[in-house]
């Protein structure tokens, strides 16, 4: 029997294993585009948001700021600053991925979700060696992807058939399920310190308008987590 095409194994390995988390992202597919449609963006740009923005608790605020009149200029920097956590994202896979050419890291970079970044730190931190574990980030990926744009579609179908989606409680099953992910990456000091400034932060900002409290616990937690990043690796060097 001839030995399986290693790309072709961690390709599938990376599937198989992010199967719980997409179970789990079935929740947050439905209800933003439920919530999306309901705030007023159109199918279409409830459709695009998923298609080029995929970035799903960035997508959620940018619903929630829209349904609340907030200006284009407070979506986007809002965001942009709760998807910087993905710098974070970058120091740790960066080392297993900077041999790749661009044509690698760019489709790498714009699938990465918290979900493939927590089954790939977990993948690339085994000492097997080969150099063919882009692939299982990849099959990781793919899988997100492809089930984020069928769960939006999904739930703008049922956002525009069922009154107030938000009273469904599905929150509450994204609450747990970004819990799940964050706890199992609290191992290093670095990503300690910035889910603890950003949960902090975000408590005592809780009341200021427009989310502008969760985007201030995004802006510390990140702010201060590359602070603690960039004094360890400064100590490795003297």
């Amino acid at each position: 029997m001839p030995a399986q095409n290693p790309a072709r194994a961690e390709f599938t390995r990376g599937f198989k294993d992010t199967l719980p988390l997409v179970i789990g992202a079935v929740p947050f597919g439905i209800l933003f585009g439920a919530l999306a449609v309901s705030a007023g963006i159109s199918p279409a740009g409830t459709m695009g948001l998923s298609l080029f923005v995929f970035a799903g608790a960035s997508q959620f605020l940018a619903a929630g700021l829209f349904a609340e009149g907030a200006g284009t200029l407070v979506i986007i920097l809002t965001t942009f600053i709760v998807n910087l956590r993905h710098a974070l994202y970058a120091t740790t896979l960066g080392a297993h991925l900077q041999a790749l050419p661009q044509r690698w890291l760019i489709p790498l970079g714009f699938w990465l979700t918290d979900e493939s970044f927590a089954v790939a730190a977990q993948r690339f931190s085994e000492p097997d060696p080969g150099d063919d574990k882009h692939w299982y980030l990849l099959g990781s990926e793919i899988f997100m992807y492809t089930n984020w744009q069928l769960c939006t579609l999904i739930g703008i179908i049922l956002g525009r058939a069922i009154p107030d989606p938000a009273g469904w409680g599905l929150d509450f099953a994204m609450s747990v399920t970004f819990i799940g992910l964050v706890v199992p990456l609290l191992r290093t000091r670095p990503v300690v310190v910035c889910a603890a400034a950003a949960g902090v932060t975000a408590v005592l900002a809780n009341g200021l308008p427009h989310r502008l409290g969760l985007l201030s616990g995004a802006l510390v937690g990140i702010a201060l987590g590359m602070l603690v990043e960039r004094q360890q690796e400064n100590r490795r060097d003297d």
